[in-house]
C-alpha cells in the first residue's frame, strides 16, 4: 500500500494506547487532531480500566474500550474480548504501544489501515504503514504517525474535560481542607514508586516551609495515590509549618485530583501523571528531574523543570547504579526555591 494516505478518509478509528495513566491522557491531541481532520469518523480508544477517568467526556472520543482484567480471567475470555473490540468496522487502526493486547487487537481487525511505530520482524505483518518516530515531547511523537494521513502536530497539548460538578466537588474539598478565598492554592505531587524519580520527602518539607516563611498566603495541598498515605503523612509531620499543609484524608480519585490542580496556580512535582493533568487542565508546572529528561515536558514557559545538572542525567533508569540517586539527593531545597518563587511572579 502506498505511504500517502492523504485521499484516505477512515469512517471509524480505533487508537490503541493500554496505559499508563499519564501516556492515555498524552495520547488525547491523537483524538482531537483525528477528530478536526476527519469531521466524520467516529473514534475509538483502547486501554485499560485504570485509565478511563483520563477520557471520561472528551467530546471527540465516541467510545472507550476498557480492559478490565479482572473480568478477564483465562486467556479465552481475553482473545474473545479482543476480537469484539478489533470486529466493530474500524477503517484505521493506531497502536501506539505494540503490547501482546494491543497486537491481538490489530490481528484481529480487519482495518484497511493500520499504523504504528517500527516494528519487530515477526510482528511487522500486523502493520500496513510503519512510521518511524524522532524524539521529543510525547504527544508530538505519537502524533507523528498520523503523518502519512496528512496530519501534524501543531502545539496541540493534552486536554483533560471536568464537568462543573467536578470543579464545584473539588472546591468543597478543597473548603473542607482548610482552604480559603486569600490563600493561594500550589498542588504538591511528592511520591513516586521509582526512587530514580522521587525527591526525598525531607526536601519538600524543607522547600515548602521557605516558600512559605516568603509567601505566608501559600497553601499546599499534598496529592498522593494508593498505599502512599504514610509517604504524605511523613513529609507533612516533618514540616515546621503544618498550618499550610492540606492533607485529604483519603486518595482523591484522578478526577478529583486534576479539578483542585485546575483551581491551583502551579502544580510542582516529580515527574508522574499528575503533572501531565497539570497541563491538560491549563495550571502551570514546576517538575523536579531525576532520572527523566527534559522531552516529557510540555514546550511552552508555563511548564518548566529543575535538575541537579550531574553528567548522568538524564539516565531513564528505574535503579540507581551507585543506590545513592545523586541527581536527587544532592539536589537542594534552598537550590529550588528561587525557581519555584519565580513562577509565583505577583505574589514573591
Amino acid at each position: 500500500m502506498s505511504a500517502d494516505l492523504r485521499s484516505f478518509i477512515p469512517k471509524k478509528i480505533l487508537i490503541c494506547q493500554l496505559k499508563q495513566i499519564g501516556d492515555v491522557l498524552l495520547m488525547t491531541p491523537l483524538a482531537e487532531l483525528l477528530a478536526r481532520h476527519y469531521p466524520g469518523a467516529a473514534i475509538h480508544v483502547f486501554t485499560e480500566k485504570k485509565c478511563l477517568p483520563m477520557l471520561e467526556n472528551n467530546p471527540y472520543i465516541a467510545r472507550v474500550w476498557p480492559v478490565d482484567k479482572k473480568a478477564l480471567p483465562t486467556l479465552g475470555h481475553e482473545l474473545a474480548y479482543y476480537r469484539k473490540v478489533a470486529r466493530q468496522g474500524f477503517d484505521l487502526v493506531i497502536d501506539l504501544q505494540q503490547t501482546p493486547r494491543c497486537r491481538w487487537v490489530v490481528g484481529f481487525s480487519r482495518a484497511r489501515v493500520r499504523l504504528s511505530r517500527e516494528a519487530p520482524w515477526y510482528t511487522r505483518w500486523l502493520y500496513t504503514h510503519r512510521i518511524p518516530v524522532a524524539s521529543g515531547y510525547p504527544s508530538a511523537m505519537k502524533a507523528a504517525l498520523l503523518q502519512p494521513l496528512g496530519i501534524t502536530w501543531h502545539g496541540e497539548r493534552p486536554r483533560l474535560f471536568l464537568t462543573e460538578d467536578e470543579q464545584a466537588a473539588a472546591d468543597g474539598i478543597l473548603a473542607g481542607l482548610g482552604l480559603h478565598p486569600e490563600h493561594t492554592l500550589v498542588t504538591v505531587d511528592p511520591t513516586h514508586r521509582r526512587p530514580t524519580r522521587r525527591w526525598p520527602a525531607a526536601s519538600y518539607a524543607r522547600l515548602l516551609d521557605l516558600a512559605a516563611e516568603r509567601i505566608p498566603a501559600l497553601r499546599f495541598l499534598l496529592l498522593y495515590g494508593p498505599g502512599e498515605e504514610e509517604e504524605a503523612r511523613a513529609l507533612a509531620a516533618a514540616c515546621r509549618h503544618p498550618e499550610t499543609l492540606l492533607l485529604p484524608d483519603r486518595v482523591i480519585s484522578l478526577r478529583e485530583t486534576a479539578a483542585c490542580i485546575k483551581r491551583a496556580v502551579l502544580h510542582l512535582g516529580n515527574c508522574s501523571a499528575p503533572r501531565h493533568m497539570a497541563v491538560a487542565v491549563g495550571t502551570p508546572t514546576l517538575t523536579i528531574l531525576g532520572a527523566t529528561s527534559t522531552g516529557w515536558t510540555y514546550p511552552s514557559p508555563e511548564h518548566g523543570t529543575i535538575a541537579q545538572g550531574l553528567d548522568c542525567q538524564p539516565c531513564n533508569r528505574n535503579t540507581c547504579n551507585d543506590r545513592h540517586c545523586r541527581c536527587l539527593t544532592d539536589l537542594t531545597p534552598e537550590a529550588v526555591l528561587p525557581e519555584l518563587l519565580a513562577r509565583l511572579p505577583a505574589l514573591s
